[in-house]
């Protein structure tokens, strides 16, 4: 929080008697405050915020801003009222909050969804994740629309380009149905719209008077949007306001394309009202302005305020203090790259300047999918309102925020400890210079006295549990480790941002605005290992300061599907002479082609078989792109691959410059600096906390009263009246024109005890490993190649120590949480002694700590000179296909493990560093073909490919570990190591005493089965005094002659899995967790199978059953769907040259709980892995989706409604095709619990086309478990399982009381993330996977 005295900088001084034309305003209205800048001729720039919310003192505070400006200018009191003239305004450039308000709030407009029919749900399902894998609650925000119309049309990609399927001629003149797409697929337009029929479904709703907003979005209008144009056109006839997603973003992918159509059509309304009040405020009203009013967009240029929409707003304020620091905060004559950090009250954001503004397509903000043209801005915590947490014996800051009410503790209204309170405690406020503005009558400075009270109370806390360690702190010790692990967990994502980028993020500059950058500006730069942070003059309204420096943009695109060869060049030329001649004449239309202006091309690139897409510049006349594509992948990512380069889309991007923007480079200018002197201490000394030294009188520095080249040695404080800037001890900051610019000496960590845990060190640790876990799974998600990996997430990586026990595993797949640890420990028993530099293991063997075959583990030992493991690095990967007697190696007739697939013990596969294709080969692809019946794998390239990704994630990891060993010394990681295990282990034993407590002493039992009739039992005792627990599934039935058998690897993760759900706190997720547990297992049963037992279906079926039998015996929520109903398909068809396999596996409905209704189509439990968006799905595979709805009715009815499960309904196009199903549920129905009723049980239908009757499909059911051939024009149709209900739908009088008295657990549903951009993207990726 900046340290503000509104009356003063708000003081309008109005001196002026002579009016000044060409005023040029900037104005950024965010989520406090509202920051305006005016650059008045001949004049000082006049500064000043003001409240964006103040309905006391005025109704529109930009309004209100431009008055006090016109004010002063004129010399003459202007009143509220009164409208505002615009002779003297040359611009009015604003930044707004109104969209992502209306969107945080869910108070847009009311808007009617029109899409394809068979897909009304498209938004309900989604990716088909649920936003927090440890929420047993799945709990989903409300959606943006109101009703849907399905219109019975539909098109579709002819042909298909997975395993050689673009290779088949289409002759396009053999059909009338078929036609070439703007990308250049051909399309077949299976069903045409009934147009009367559209508009008479348009027409009632409109005649409704509710709903005036329309989102239409149809099914590979990307390619084909003749059918959407027309819709469009009769729904504007009738009078809708209509967003379409052909226009507002050509790109393929349904399920964002619909969520951005969806969300434009919300917020445009709202942005049309607020422009259209806007314009009350002046005479003449909106038509005065012209192209005076400009809107700041989220691709970081201006438009006219005519052509602001709803999607174009979201990032709006963000967007100009990005173009802020790039404008004034880069180096350009050295060229490094700049870190933006900007800190503000309520969030938190970061970006990376290289001379180019970084844009990216995709975001998610409150649960909405976006993707529209965007700066690569990362919103990546809460700012100062973060709230301060003791908690299972970690230092914990935020995600949770105090917000603006109650707000910080310090603010009088109740709120709890945050960051700002930290900050105040510890001397880094001054509250004598922040406005008085607390309290019941709101004249109060901020309360000092009661945030040290409540820090000096948690310090007792803190040192009551740490009392048998020896742990004393004082309260300054406890705010200060607060504010550490603070900047730990705001230098985590910048180091995703910069690294997984390839960069080192040492290698960057820091630029810190935002009302607290300059608080944390020395210490976070200490932290990335950044020697030069450079802090703006207004770096408090750096955003509005953008937005005046911001040029005007008219972005055109046009999607593509070429590949990047000769052939294709002169389609690409035309595409890009389309969009640039399409922009030109929007220039003309807008009266500003008198202005410089300068064209930029960019192709959206990627290889074939991947979906990580690069924006590459284009420049005319040059035909290198792909060149431009490989070596930024090879910088970015560290490889390249044999393959050929794809453009998905063209875009064009016109700048009208603003020609009045100067440079600033404050590092050429302090480069250059001829004379500067050191500033004395002032009289004004402030005492201030730094962790190492404790209280240090600072001098307090007024800014303006600084002199050019001035030097301010620390410990200081500088201020003006919108900014706070510590300037540490060892650290200088010199004066500039335009910019305060910090050296910051840098220095190793402080000794730190390699014996005695210290916790606020424990909790830097703790984020310090889950960052390099982290980071080791966005390398993998980035160089792997197969749909599993990149799209559906299905893999997990992890450090271990050098027992390979899990220390930390980025929160990826739930099922392999606990599973890989006993995988290292196998590999470590069998190779010790025997490892040397360069070597990498590769295992999937159940008997080897397993879960199932397709789930391939490489493991990479960190060694020391002695060839000793110090630590382990691992990943797991679900590979699409590895061999097995079917397609896809998940099937459903397996009865040993040599039916699945190369089955591999332990292989070298890289020994001193070089990879063993050859041997790997052999494995995958020769020996599975030896058994009867069986194949090798049928995607070998993808295979390697993956394994070498694996490789390359382990790598990181390595690289990652040894910098921390260098910065910190072994002793004291392999120290943290352990202590961040036994933090967890505390949270596990305070659970299940809990769960003692809950069941007044007696043993936890429950039992279910298998649809074939075989039982997982559980009997749980606990022991109340230590909190271990005996978790026996002696009872469980025997090995089956089948493969629903669950390898022990696999029980444990599931069991850690249920644990840490119901703890539902942010725990450590590590071995810790499992050692308060004792297993008992009977060898021989299907939870302890023999070594050549088939495992296939236990890992993602068995697994299943296990949770629900664990919830059922805590009591803690009905059963959940039950199974992640496993579906593939393939072929290897050698004489057309066609081979592929495809794996998915599809949502249902959870269990409802005591306090919830379970959630609709969502993966539960165990998986969390994500659908092919339909039209990839059709574009690669030969199949057409003809529905994915919710299956209505399909949850059991309760107290609590247990979720419904989906219709998915797939024809195939291709002949011959082998598939299978591999689902559970379809015998027996998912219990409900404590009276609440059954779901409904899973059904599967294969529809076959009858050769007599043209058009006509004989039914048969398939059951749960079953391979078939598969021909052209035959459908599969699955019906997923709904979630049992919890308790009697009208419980009785003993019931409700028998409740109400109950120990209930901390279950407890996930608030939205504040998550968004790049990294933001990345950890909601990894976090709901």
């Amino acid at each position: 929080m900046s340290l503000i005295n509104i009356t003063n900088i708000t003081n309008t001084n109005i001196t002026m008697t002579v009016p000044v034309p060409g005023i040029q305003i900037a104005i950024d209205r965010g989520g406090t405050f509202c920051d305006v800048i005016a650059k008045i001729p001949n004049q000082p720039d006049y500064v000043f915020k003001l409240l964006s919310v103040d309905p006391q003192n005025y109704r529109d505070a930009p309004t209100e801003g431009i008055r006090r400006i016109l004010e002063k200018v004129s010399g003459r009191s202007i009143p509220k009222d009164e409208k505002l003239k615009l002779n003297l305004i040359e611009s009015i450039r604003m930044g707004t909050t109104v969209a992502t308000n209306a969107l945080l709030e869910r108070k847009g407009a009311d808007v009617l969804l029109v899409t394809t029919k068979g897909f009304k749900d498209v938004l309900v399902i989604g990716n088909q994740t649920r936003p927090n894998i440890f929420d047993l609650t799945a709990k989903k925000l409300g959606h943006l629309y109101k009703k849907v119309v399905e219109i019975d049309e539909r098109v579709t990609i002819e042909n298909f380009i997975e395993g050689g399927g673009d290779k088949l001629k289409v002759d396009i003149n053999s059909d009338a149905q078929l036609l070439v797409g703007v990308t250049g697929d051909i399309i077949r337009i299976i069903k045409k719209p009934d147009y009367d029929l559209v508009k008479q479904q348009l027409q009632e709703i409109y005649n409704q008077g509710q709903i005036k907003s329309v989102a239409l979005s149809l099914l590979h209008s990307y390619t084909y949007p003749e059918h959407e144009a027309n819709i469009a056109k009769i729904a504007k006839d009738i009078g809708f306001k209509v967003s379409v997603s052909h226009e507002l973003q050509p790109m393929i992918g349904l399920v964002n394309r619909t969520s951005s159509t969806v969300a434009d059509a919300y917020l445009s309304p709202i942005i049309e009202e607020y422009i259209q009040n806007f314009g009350n405020g002046f005479e003449g009203g909106l038509d005065a302005f012209g192209n005076k009013l400009l809107f700041m967009q989220s691709n970081g240029g201006l438009c006219p305020w005519y052509k602001f929409t709803g999607l174009k707003a979201i990032l709006s304020g963000p967007a100009g203090g990005m173009v802020g620091f790039g404008q004034t905060c880069f180096d350009n004559i050295s060229g490094k790259a700049t870190i933006g950090f900007d800190a503000g009250g309520t969030s938190t954001d970061v970006s990376r300047y290289s001379g180019n503004l970084e844009h990216i397509y995709e975001t998610v903000v409150s649960q909405v999918a976006l993707q529209t043209p965007q700066l690569d801005i990362s919103t990546v915590a809460a700012g100062g309102g973060s709230i301060l947490f003791w908690r299972n014996g970690m230092f914990v800051v935020g995600p949770e925020s105090a917000g603006s009410d109650p707000g910080p503790a310090c603010y009088r209204k109740g709120g709890p400890l945050t960051v700002t309170d930290a900050n105040l405690f510890l001397g880094r406020l001054l509250p004598d210079y922040f406005p008085k503005i607390f309290g019941p009558n709101q004249d109060l400075p901020l309360d000092y006295e009661l945030t040290k009270r409540k820090f000096e109370q948690l310090t007792k806390e803190i040192n009551k549990d740490k009392a048998s360690e020896g742990v004393s702190l004082t309260a300054e010790e406890v705010a200060s480790g607060f504010l550490k692990v603070a900047v730990e967990a705001m230098a985590r994502p910048i180091r995703n941002l910069t690294e997984a980028k390839g960069f080192h993020t040492s290698d960057h500059n820091l630029a810190c605005f935002g009302g607290s950058g300059g608080q944390f500006s020395v210490s976070l730069s200490k932290n990335l290992g950044i020697s030069h942070v450079a802090i703006h003059k207004y770096s408090s309204l750096l955003s509005a300061y953008g937005i005046q420096l911001a040029d005007i943009v008219i972005e055109k695109q046009s999607p593509a599907s070429f590949n990047y060869s000769p052939e294709n060049f002169e389609k690409i030329d035309s595409k890009i002479n389309t969009l640039v001649e399409a922009a030109q004449e929007e220039l003309k239309a807008t009266a500003l082609s008198n202005f410089k202006t300068r064209l930029e091309v960019y192709l959206n690139m990627r290889y074939v078989g991947s979906d990580t897409h690069l924006l590459i510049p284009r420049l005319q006349g040059e035909y290198d792109t792909d060149k431009k594509f490989i070596a930024r992948h090879k910088s970015e990512f560290g490889f390249n691959l044999d393959r050929n380069v794809l453009v998905d889309d063209v875009q064009v991007l016109l700048y009208v410059e603003n020609n009045q923007k100067q440079l600033h480079n404050p590092f050429e200018e302090y480069n250059k600096l001829q004379t500067s002197f050191e500033v004395n201490s002032t009289e004004n000394i402030q005492p201030i906390y730094f962790e190492k030294d404790g209280w240090l009188n600072s001098s307090v520095h007024q800014l303006p009263n600084l002199n050019h080249g001035s030097i301010v040695y620390g410990p200081s404080i500088i201020i003006d009246k919108t900014q706070t800037i510590i300037v540490e001890p060892k650290s200088k900051a010199v004066v500039l024109s335009d910019h305060i610019l910090i050296l910051v000496e840098l220095e190793n960590e402080s000794h730190i005890s390699a014996d005695v845990v210290d916790p606020i060190q424990l909790s830097v640790f703790g984020h310090r490993f889950m960052s390099i876990a982290e980071q080791m799974g966005r390398t993998l998600q980035q160089t792997a190649i197969s749909t599993n990996i990149k799209e559906r997430l299905d893999f997990s990586c992890a450090i271990f120590d050098a027992e390979g026990d899990l220390v930390a595993n980025a929160p990826h797949v739930p099922i392999h949480l606990g599973a890989m640890s006993f995988a290292v420990k196998a590999q470590k028993e069998m190779w010790e002694g025997k490892l040397e530099q360069g070597d990498v293991l590769v295992t999937n063997h159940p008997s080897a700590g397993g879960s199932h075959l397709p789930d391939i583990t490489v493991i990479t030992p960190v060694l020391d000179k002695d060839n000793k493991p110090i630590f382990w690095t691992a990943s797991r990967g679900h590979h699409a296909d590895i061999g097995s007697i079917s397609a896809g190696s998940m099937p459903p007739s397996s009865k040993t493990i040599f039916d699945e697939g190369a089955a591999i013990v332990t292989h070298k596969l890289c020994s001193k560093g070089k990879f063993d294709e050859v041997g790997i080969t052999r494995i995958l692809l020769e020996e599975p073909a030896k058994h009867p019946g069986g194949s090798g794998t049928r995607t070998l390239g993808d295979n390697i490919s993956d394994l070498k990704a694996q490789v390359s994630a382990n790598y990181k990891g390595i690289t990652l570990l040894s910098k921390l060993v260098e910065e910190f010394s072994l002793n004291v990681i392999n120290l943290y190591m352990k202590a961040i295990q036994d933090t967890a282990e505390i949270a596990v034993r305070n659970l299940l005493k809990l769960a003692h407590s809950k069941f007044g002493g007696h043993d936890l039992k429950a039992i279910d089965y298998l649809d074939d009739g075989t039982a997982i039992a559980l009997q749980i005792t606990i022991n109340s005094d230590t909190g271990d627990a005996i978790f026996d599934f002696t009872e469980s039935g025997d090995e089956i002659y089948g493969n629903l058998n669950a390898p022990r690897a696999i029980l444990y993760s599931a069991v850690l899995y249920v644990l840490r759900s119901l703890i539902s706190s942010d725990i450590p997720l590590n071995n810790g967790c499992l050692k308060p547990i004792s297993f008992k297992t009977r060898e021989g049963s299907v939870v302890h199978p023999s070594v050549e037992a088939a495992v296939v279906g236990g890992n993602v079926e068995t697994t299943q059953r296990i949770v629900d039998v664990m919830l059922k015996a805590f009591e803690a929520a009905a059963a959940s769907q039950g199974t992640c109903n496993n579906f593939t398909f393939g072929i290897n068809d050698k004489e057309h040259g066609i081979s592929f396999g495809y794996y998915e596996t599809i949502c249902g409905g959870s269990g409802a709980g005591p306090t919830w209704d379970g959630q609709s189509v969502v993966q539960c439990h165990t998986t969390n892995t994500r659908i092919t968006d339909t039209e990839l799905f059709e574009k690669r595979y030969p199949v057409i989706v003809r529905e994915y709805s919710v299956r209505t009715g399909s949850g059991g009815n309760g107290f609590h409604k247990g979720g419904d499960g989906v219709i998915r309904d797939i024809e195939f196009t291709y002949p011959n095709l082998e598939v299978s199903c591999l689902m559970e549920r379809r015998s027996l129905p998912p219990f409900g619990l404590l009276g609440g009723q059954d779901g409904l049980r899973g059904k599967n239908f294969w529809y076959k086309k009858t050769k007599t009757s043209p058009g006509k499909y004989s039914r048969i059911s398939l059951g749960g478990k079953c391979t078939v051939r598969i021909q052209k024009g035959d459908r599969v149709i699955i019906l997923t399982p709904g979630g049992g209900g919890f308790g009697a739908i009208e419980p009785t009088k003993e019931q409700e009381e028998d409740k109400s008295s109950q120990v209930q657990y901390p279950v407890k549903s996930s608030e939205p993330t504040i998550l968004s951009g790049s990294v933001g993207l990345r950890t909601i990726t990894q976090e709901t996977n």
